[in-house]
């Protein structure tokens, strides 16, 4: 018997560092920093640039992802900061956290190394794409609401805690894909691809799409494909993953970042009127049977009959409530006390609301009040999907489901 749950197809070695404001605030006059020269947007070619960035995603409290010239600058910047080592990537960190709860899953990974056989699931099948061992780090930068850094003219006080990641990953950007993957796909209910967003060469792009949706065709026929978005170091390959697989995606799920970048604009989260607008915006932009959109405030799904879904949702936001509590060390117990919380004010009205505006086309649940001071922001969607995916492998309606799905398609 093979696994319910694959999950692919990229990972990588994390550097999570601890944030520390005072060598922030060193590092900003040791390099004579403007609070002028703040900026998200700007391209990475040295730990200057690299700490400009920094302080921008601060000042603008929002989270993301992006591409660094060398993996020597993560090195260097990585070493003035206490940090640990850990593994990412979207398939990996929901393996490890589904698996705490008694799922296993079969897994596809682009690089191998001690960290990572270490950290992976013993039970868990998996294949790699690389035959011989390597390590291409992550910087993860993880700040607090409130966290305060101040230097020259520089003077910054979160408003959120968010997460920033930045890579230089050879693995990640060829995504080989291991053809033998599709033997672990036999009795899969459900399948999470992820991982393309590294990628800069389209060609390439294009064989390993090509290559992906030859495994897609060894999945059971009522196997649901749930895609998983992340921020693309090139927006244009994106769009090109999308023409390749929206007739193959069930589900297309994104966090609230991802969703005001598709739309163009800033959407308020706390306003269902203009959240149901963007919705429905970004279901023109991606037409599949269903969209998941995860915030800090609420989580949701749109589409026909959103609420078979329902469990689902709710246990991807218990998973990712128990990570932001309890980091890597949650335990099942923590898990259990987390669904038991009650909803988090703000995202409890707003759910009501849209709930009622949007009908049978949206089923949305608020977050979880939590009252932890120290907060991870780390792999949280990675936590929601973890906790998503067995959750919809476990409904006995799936089949109904992907014929749903295909009759959405044949519209």
């Amino acid at each position: 018997m093979g696994e319910r749950i694959l999950l692919g197809l990229g990972n990588n070695t994390d550097y999570e560092i601890s944030w520390d404001s005072r060598v922030f605030e060193r590092l900003i006059d040791e390099f004579s920093v403007a609070d002028s020269e703040l900026r998200t947007d700007k391209p990475i070619s040295s730990t200057r640039d690299l700490l400009i960035s920094i302080l921008g995603f601060l000042k603008s409290g929002t989270g993301g992802e992006r591409f660094v010239s060398s993996p020597l600058i993560i090195e260097e910047f990585a070493s003035r900061f206490q940090n640990k080592i850990t593994v990412g990537g979207t398939s990996v960190r929901a393996a490890i956290a589904m698996r705490k709860l008694g799922y296993t899953s079969a897994l596809h990974i682009v690089t191998i190394n001690d960290h990572v056989r270490k950290l992976i699931p013993r039970d868990c099948p998996w294949v790699c794409s690389n035959n011989k061992d390597s390590s291409y780090p992550h910087l993860i930068v993880q700040f607090q609401k409130d966290t305060c850094v101040k230097a020259g003219d520089i003077a910054i006080r979160t408003k959120r805690a968010n997460r920033i990641i930045y890579d230089n990953d050879y693995d990640n950007m060829v995504m080989e894909i291991n053809a033998e993957f599709a033997s672990l796909a036999s009795d899969a209910r459900v399948f999470l691809i992820s991982g393309f967003n590294a990628m800069q060469s389209s060609e390439m792009l294009a064989d390993r799409l090509k290559k992906l949706l030859d495994i897609t065709h060894s999945l059971p026929s009522d196997a649901l494909v749930f895609y998983e978005d992340a921020c693309f170091h090139e927006q244009a390959l994106s769009w090109q993953v999308h023409k390749a697989l929206i007739d193959v995606i069930d589900i297309y799920s994104l966090n609230e970042d991802e969703l005001q970048a598709y739309v163009g604009r800033e959407v308020s989260l706390r306003d269902p009127a203009e959240v149901y607008v963007a919705l429905q915006d970004l279901c023109r932009l991606l037409p599949v049977p269903a969209l998941v959109i995860h915030t800090q405030y609420w989580a949701l799904v749109f589409g026909s009959d959103a609420t078979r879904y329902a469990k689902a949702l709710k246990g991807g936001i218990t998973m990712a409530t128990t990570r932001f509590r309890f980091g890597d060390d949650f335990t099942p117990a923590d898990y259990l006390e987390t669904a038991g919380l009650p909803g988090e004010a703000i995202g409890s009205e707003f759910a009501a609301t849209l709930n009622r505006l949007a009908g049978h086309m949206v089923c949305c649940l608020p977050s979880v009040q939590v009252e932890e001071g120290e907060r991870t922001t780390i792999g949280l969607g990675d936590a929601f999907v973890g906790g998503f995916l067995p959750a919809l492998a476990d409904n006995i309606g799936q089949a109904t489901q992907k014929e749903s799905n295909d009759e959405y398609r044949n519209k």
